[in-house]
């Protein structure tokens, strides 16, 4: 059985590379009123369009890295729950190594959604709440305002 992560963005996304420099206001379809606005003056949609696109591969990919965390960290349990006390098999330390890359990936993924989450924010001239860190903030706007689903 193999576990595949959910990516709610997708269609969304797509449509979006797909629209790529497409000036045209309908290349994206029907959009929310938020991100009509931001995409709506034509000398800026281009590059706001550029940093949404990288916004999104950067949110994909801390999803994917905290799936793999879970999913190394559960198999880690999985087998550690029955090893015998003292030196670690071989199988173990392999799942360690493999729950320590994902990890790693999980910080690499995180920096590059809040380097790509301060260029969108410029691009696009969203004020965001003192006292509120970046990431956390560009999640919800993500959440909030880009399309989910099957669409």
């Amino acid at each position: 059985m193999t576990a595949t992560m959910h990516y709610p963005y997708a269609a969304f996304h797509a449509r979006l590379q797909q629209a790529g420099g497409d000036a045209s206001p309908q290349a994206l379809g029907t959009l929310p009123p938020l991100l009509e606005r931001l995409l709506a003056p034509p000398q800026s949609r281009a590059k706001v369009m550029t940093s949404l696109d990288l916004l999104l591969k950067a949110r994909k990919a801390t999803l994917q890295a905290a799936f793999d965390t879970t999913l190394a960290a559960d198999e880690l349990r999985r087998y550690q729950k029955f090893a015998k006390p003292g030196k670690p098999s071989a199988h173990i330390v392999q799942l360690r190594q493999k729950q320590a890359a994902a990890r790693q990936a999980t910080s690499v993924a995180r920096q590059s959604l809040i380097k790509a989450a301060a260029a969108f924010v410029r691009d696009a001239g969203i004020d965001v709440p003192e006292h509120t860190p970046l990431d956390v903030f560009i999640i919800d706007w993500i959440d909030t305002h880009v399309p989910a689903g099957h669409t």
